[in-house]
């Protein structure tokens, strides 16, 4: 019962070291904000903010991954988790990018002033 235990503990300080490793670098590139990244743009974001979402995702998943014990469900849960996550997430962003729209529409429109 005991190997179990070391087992569970090596692994957790593993998931702890990589996911700290990953912030780390994050960290640094925020600080550092390297040329070839800050100052190159691909659809509508510079690559920076693009490498930030990614290992922001990574990090996300691998947390699902390890801690939820997703690894060892069946691919048909995996999927339906990974599925409706994916889902909320496009119809939150279509939601906040058409509502964005609409207010800046009603400020660059009426008299209301930009105040903030």
């Amino acid at each position: 019962m005991a190997h179990a235990h070391e087992s569970n503990t090596k692994r957790i300080w593993f998931v702890f070291g990589l996911l700290s490793l990953v912030t780390i670098f994050e960290v640094a590139l925020g600080m550092i904000k390297p040329d070839l990244l800050f100052k190159n743009n691909l659809l509508g974001l510079n690559l920076l903010n693009w490498v930030f979402i990614l290992l922001t995702l990574y990090k996300a998943y691998y947390i699902v991954w390890a801690f939820m014990h997703m690894e060892g469900e069946t691919t048909a849960l995996r999927r339906s988790v990974v599925w409706t996550v994916i889902f909320l997430v496009i119809y939150l962003v279509f939601i906040l990018l058409v509502e964005a729209n609409y207010i800046y529409g009603v400020f660059r429109d009426s008299t209301i002033k930009w105040n903030f």
